[in-house]
């Protein structure tokens, strides 16, 4: 019997429909005439998914009793007894219950698959296990029950069920998915709009990459070389010349025009390692790619052509973008370049975009070994081996009273030729090959102490060591000079790769660069100096090391950086070849410099936007909140004054404690002003500590009529590090500007919970909403939204709540409530060591 197949529904979000869709498929293939069974599908009371499971034959699940409760689980044994065609399995990721035939759910499929029986299943793209982490950062929530990846990859079917966020939380607020005592709580954490959001994308993702898979394996198996142009892919050619930044910035301009485009830049170097590519150049434009979001390739092929070809279909691009020839006219006699051969070879399922650039006809380097930089000790022990050497091997010899013979003396003096190679390089070499050469002819070829060569068996000889000693001479000093330079390349990629390291890292250490400049190239002393204007004088924005040079002529070595700046290293003079990679260093700590400023310019703009945004809800408060105790107190003291009336005791009583309510508040509001104004100067932070919300809020439900809120806040919930004072303003003029729009007997709805390390505060109403393009300028100073009448206050309340949540650390956001309203979302940072909240909610109270 074969292996059953496996089918997959998977979806973004509990509620997308899975378990919906799996049993509407169930539904199909029982009107086919398939035999098709359930083995286990939960309804979770949601009517819908019950209605379905009619008509459907359920078997009948296993009762397991576990710490004194009584569950079901789905039963094996009895699925496989009955055997049918496909069975019906919900939560594939779900852990069974202790004491069950496997631990795992997917594990009682892999059972029935082994079977030859069919499964269609269900899971959440947050109970793959890879992703558990991901789905942490996001939601807040770790996911116990998961399911290996590679479980769902085999899977021979994967159906994405997908719904957009604004869909599902309707369908949530509905009643469709959770029974209105946790509707609240759901939509308030997990199934926020940005959680949603990311889990749909994660899910499409996914699937997208497994899509690819099944098409590259299709394409293997029927040895497809053709490009199917399923979604672009653009594959930009990079010879690490400078036209390559425009080459990428033009691709990306293609690939934003299609949605899912993807950028692959590619450098194809020679296998012998020959390249006229500027080492920095091509760091540049790897970091330019990631940046916009594509991918850098280093490919190695001695066929440039046929290897971008071979990478382009080996990757299903549909575009190539190369640039223009660099080439001068007369170059073409080498042939017709890359980009037309290219085109010519490319064939109709490739498009090929020549892109001009400034580079264009300017002429590009030939490849050129550099030689091998081997000391003049080295050079001159070369010269002594291949001169002396053969005169005195030659003494020796003809000292010996039994001679090793003629082919015997040739390879000894071939050996002296290759340590010469080897000492001094090629010249020293071929030096040493024409001195043994004529003290092989006067000293040991008949007749001797003569240049004459009577045998030709020996002239022979002699003109073949002479090319056997020219020739292994140079392999030699080429593979010195291979050994060299890729010595000398390795170092340097080392250090570029460490510069775009930093790049990419953000780090910002001046002192730092300019020492690891002094290590790398063994100076005294490095300063980086820098001026405003050609006549100004040069000033030192770094240095390391003793005695730095104050000018760039004062220095050993300067390395300009633009007009105005340069790199200045004192101690000993540079060799050519070591100022590319200067220039990248050069360069870096430029940028290093820019970056320290620009940071140092946002801090000093982030104090002075603050004390701004202070200043302005200091404004807000002394005109909004101070007005209403005041005229309190007025209208008290105004009707005790009055001799028109004449009080009893119990009215008098009543106006004096309004005059002292009035005035508590006015004292309290003043004492919070004053640590506002404190706090505007430097010279007082806000009074954090951590504090219950259940200690605050409701202090701050005072100015609302009673029985207009409905306070939930829960006894688990963790402390937050607030101050009291500020916390309390703020919760007070967000609940008082919700009972102002909220319409109807309804309260409005006051709930706390926790998220990771953050306590959200949702304030609730069922108003007439903020549109979208409104949400941020509620927030502003002097703002009322819509027609409220000008009693209803300047606008200011919620500007003041902003800037003190701010202060604390906090942020305050405005969102649409399902169903029409708005909601105010205020976070708090939860206190270091709070227990996480639990998710179910407590009983209410109402304020």
């Amino acid at each position: 019997m074969g292996r059953g197949t496996l089918r997959i529904y998977l979806g973004a979000a509990p509620g997308v429909g899975k378990t919906y869709a799996m049993l509407s498929e169930a539904h199909r293939r029982v009107e086919r005439g398939t035999d098709c069974v359930v083995a286990f599908v939960e309804h979770h009371d949601r009517p819908r998914t019950e209605v379905m499971l009619h008509g459907l034959e359920l078997l009948p699940r296993r009762e397991l009793e576990y710490r004194g409760a009584v569950f079901t689980e789905m039963n094996v044994d009895a699925v496989l007894e009955r055997a049918p065609a496909v069975a019906l399995v919900d939560e594939l990721a779900h852990t069974n219950v202790p004491g069950s035939r496997n631990a795992k759910r997917w594990q009682d499929v892999e059972e029935l698959l082994r079977a030859g029986i069919d499964v269609i299943s269900t899971v959440n793209i947050q109970h793959l296990e890879s992703l558990g982490d991901v789905v942490e950062s996001i939601t807040g929530v770790r996911q116990r029950e998961t399911v290996p990846d590679e479980v769902v990859r085999r899977a021979d079917q994967i159906e994405l069920v997908d719904m957009s966020p604004q869909a599902l939380r309707r369908r949530m607020a509905h009643g469709n998915i959770y029974q209105p005592d946790k509707m609240d709580a759901a939509l308030s954490n997990y199934f926020r709009p940005g959680n949603l959001t990311a889990l749909r994308e994660l899910a499409l993702l996914w699937v997208a990459d497994r899509v690819d898979e099944y098409l590259q394996q299709y394409r293997g198996e029927h040895n497809i070389r053709t490009t199917w142009q399923a979604r672009e892919r653009i594959v930009v050619g990079l010879t690490g010349g400078p036209e390559g930044r425009t080459l990428i910035r033009r691709a990306s301009r293609m690939a934003a025009k299609g949605s899912g485009s993807e950028i692959l830049a590619v450098y194809i170097a020679r296998s012998d390692g020959l390249t006229s590519a500027s080492p920095k150049e091509l760091a540049v434009q790897r970091t330019l790619v990631e940046d916009l979001g594509g991918s850098f390739h280093h490919v190695i092929g001695d066929d440039i052509p046929a290897a971008l070809l071979e990478f382009a279909r080996g990757v299903n691009s549909t575009q190539i973008v190369l640039g223009s020839s660099r080439r001068k006219t007369w170059q073409y006699i080498y042939g017709p370049g890359v980009g037309a051969t290219v085109a010519r070879e490319s064939g109709p399922d490739l498009d090929v975009h020549i892109v001009t650039h400034e580079e264009v006809a300017k002429g590009r380097g030939l490849p050129m070994a550099r030689g091998a930089r081997l000391g003049r000790a080295r050079i001159i022990w070369g010269w002594l081996v291949g001169v002396l050497g053969p005169v005195l091997l030659a003494v020796v010899l003809r000292s010996m009273e039994d001679a090793p013979g003629l082919a015997n003396d040739v390879l000894l003096f071939l050996f002296l030729t290759v340590a010469a190679a080897l000492l001094g390089g090629l010249r020293p070499a071929l030096a040493s090959a024409a001195v043994g050469c004529m003290v092989l002819n006067y000293w040991f070829t008949p007749p001797t102490h003569t240049l004459t060569v009577q045998d030709p068996e020996n002239l022979v000889a002699i003109a073949i060591f002479f090319a056997v000693a020219v020739a292994v001479s140079s392999v030699v000093d080429l593979a010195a000079r291979r050994t060299h330079q890729a010595a000398r390349l390795r170092a340097e990629s080392e250090i570029l790769s460490f510069l775009a390291g930093s790049v990419l890292r953000g780090e910002t250490a001046l002192d730092a660069l300019l020492e690891r400049v002094r290590e790398t190239f063994a100076m005294e002393s490095v300063a980086l100096l820098e001026r405003s204007s050609d006549v100004e004088p040069w000033t030192c924005a770094g240095s390391v090391g003793p005695a730095p040079a104050a000018r760039p002529d004062d220095a050993d070595v300067d390395m300009p950086v633009g007009d105005n700046m340069a790199l200045a290293l004192s101690g000993r003079v540079l060799p050519a070849e070591d100022r590319r990679v200067l220039g990248a260093f050069a360069a870096q700590a430029a940028v290093v410099l820019d970056r320290q400023r620009l940071v140092g310019e946002a801090e000093q703009a982030r104090r002075l936007a603050e004390g701004n945004r202070i200043r302005t809800a200091l404004l807000a408060a002394v005109s909004h909140d101070l007005r209403t105790p005041l005229a309190s107190i007025k209208a008290a003291v105004s009707s005790l004054r009055s001799d028109d009336v004449a009080w009893s005791e119990e009215d008098e009583a009543e106006l004096l404690e309004g005059i002292e309510d009035g005035a508590d508040r006015l004292d309290h509001l003043v004492g919070n002003l004053l640590d506002m104004s404190r706090l505007q100067t430097g010279t007082v932070t806000p009074l954090i500590r951590e504090i219950d919300l259940d200690e605050v809020v409701p202090m701050a439900l005072g100015g609302v009529p009673e029985g207009s809120v409905d306070l939930d806040i829960p006894e688990t919930l963790p402390m937050v590090a607030v101050d009291p004072g500020l916390l309390e303003r703020v919760v007070a003029n967000i609940v008082e500007n919700a009972v102002k729009y909220h319409p109807g007997q309804e309260p409005v709805a006051v709930a706390a919970s926790a998220l990771g390390g953050r306590v959200e505060l949702r304030v609730v109403d069922r108003g007439r909403g903020v549109p979208d393009e409104a949400k941020e300028r509620i927030f502003e100073p002097f703002q009322r939204y819509g027609d409220a009448p000008r009693g209803a206050g300047v606008g200011l309340g919620l500007a003041v709540s902003r800037g003190f949540a701010e202060a604390m650390g906090g942020t305050l956001d405005a969102e649409d409530t399902p169903g029409g309203g708005l909601t105010m979302v205020l976070t708090l940072t939860a206190a270091p060591g709070g227990v996480r909240a639990d998710v179910e909610l407590p009983a209410r109270a109402t304020s």
